[in-house]
C-alpha cells in the first residue's frame, strides 16, 4: 500500500504528477482542522502545506502516523513547530529555492515605487500624452545613488542586496547579528536603519518577533523622501501606521507584494496614487515554482526512502 499525503492546500499538478507514482495523495482540507480531516486522512505520513496556513498541535495530534510536514514555501511561520517537535516530526520548507525570484520582483517593486512607472502607464492610457515636453510628468528620483536598507539578509536579502548593488545603491542591513562574510554595513537597530536608508526593503522571516516591526518611529525615521517596500509577510508592517505614514505623508511611497490579511486589503491602502499593490506574486515565476516543486517532491520522497532531509526546519 502507497503512503498517504494530507494537503491542506491545492499543489501544482506538476507536483501531484512527480507524487503520484510514490504515495496516494488526498485532496486538499476544506480547514486545517481535526473536523475537517477524512478518516483515510489519520493515516498520512506527510502533510503538505504553506507557512500562512495555521498547523496547530491539535491538527498534528490528530495525524497518529504523520512525519513529516512540508511547507511549499519558505515561510513556516504558522507551523506549531513545537507540537512537531515532541513528536519526532519533522519540518521542511522551500529554503532559497525562489529566492532569486523574490528578488527580481523586489527590485521591480523599489523601481515602479521610485520611477513612477504605474502613474505613467495610467497618465498615457487616459489619453494625456500630448506632446514631447521633458516635464510632462514630474521628475523621479528612481534608485541610482541612492541607499537601500534590507530589514532581514537572508537568502532572498542576499540576492536583493546584490541586484541593489548592480543598481548603483548603497546597501545596508539589519539582522539579529552582523554577517562577517558580506560586504555590506551593518546597522544595529531597525529605526537605525530606516533613518538611514532612502528604500527600505522587508525581506525578514515572520515569526512572533517580527509582527509589526514596522510600525510609527521605523516609518517616522524612514521619512518623507524614503520607500518601504515589503515582501516578507504582511504581519511585519503594522498597516494602520501606515495608512497613517502615508496620510501625513510621513514617507513618500510604498511598494507592497504582501499584507496583514490576505486575501483582504484596507480600502484606505488602494486609494494611494504614491502605492503600489500586488497580490502576493512574488515568487510566482516559472524557474522559481518548478525549484520548489522540485524540493518538495525531493524532501518527500528522501523522508519516505529513510534518507536525510534536503532543507529541515531546525527544531525550535
Amino acid at each position: 500500500m502507497k503512503p498517504v499525503i494530507l494537503t491542506a492546500m491545492a499543489p501544482p499538478a506538476r507536483l501531484l504528477e512527480m507524487l503520484a507514482p510514490h504515495a496516494t495523495i488526498l485532496p486538499p482540507l476544506a480547514a486545517p482542522v481535526p473536523e475537517a480531516l477524512p478518516p483515510e486522512g489519520r493515516d498520512a505520513r506527510v502533510l503538505i502545506t504553506l507557512g500562512g496556513i495555521r498547523t496547530s498541535a491539535a491538527l498534528i495530534e490528530a495525524l497518529p502516523q504523520l512525519g513529516l510536514i512540508c511547507c511549499y514555501g519558505t515561510g513556516y511561520e504558522n507551523v506549531d513547530r513545537a507540537a512537531a517537535a515532541a513528536r519526532g516530526i519533522k519540518v521542511t520548507h522551500a529554503a532559497d529555492a525562489n529566492a532569486a525570484a523574490v528578488a527580481e520582483f523586489a527590485m521591480g517593486l523599489a523601481l515602479a515605487a521610485t520611477r513612477d512607472i504605474l502613474r505613467g502607464d495610467a497618465w498615457l492610457r487616459a489619453g494625456h500624452w500630448q506632446d514631447k515636453a521633458v516635464d510632462r510628468l514630474p521628475l523621479a528620483r528612481g534608485l541610482l545613488g541612492r541607499r537601500m536598507g534590507i530589514f532581514g539578509l537572508g537568502a532572498i536579502g542576499r540576492e536583493i542586496a546584490s541586484r541593489a548593488r548592480a543598481f548603483g545603491m548603497e546597501v545596508a542591513y539589519h539582522n539579529r547579528r552582523p554577517r562577517a562574510d558580506l560586504p555590506y554595513t551593518y546597522i544595529d537597530s531597525l529605526q537605525g536603519l530606516a533613518g538611514w536608508s532612502d528604500v527600505l526593503m522587508v525581506a525578514v522571516r515572520a515569526s512572533a518577533q517580527t509582527e509589526h516591526a514596522i510600525g510609527t518611529e521605523v516609518l517616522e525615521a524612514l521619512g518623507p523622501e524614503g520607500v518601504l517596500v515589503n515582501i516578507s509577510r504582511g504581519s511585519v508592517v503594522d498597516e494602520a501606521a501606515l495608512i497613517a505614514a502615508l496620510d501625513g505623508q510621513k514617507i513618500a511611497g510604498a511598494a507592497l507584494d504582501v499584507f496583514e490579511h490576505e486575501p483582504k486589503i484596507p480600502a484606505r491602502l488602494m486609494e494611494f496614487p504614491n502605492v503600489v499593490l500586488t497580490p502576493h506574486i512574488a515568487a510566482l515565476a516559472v524557474t522559481a515554482q518548478h525549484a520548489q516543486q522540485q524540493l518538495v517532491a525531493d524532501n518527500i520522497l528522501a523522508f519516505l526512502a529513510g534518507r536525510p532531509l534536503l532543507s529541515e526546519v531546525p527544531a525550535p
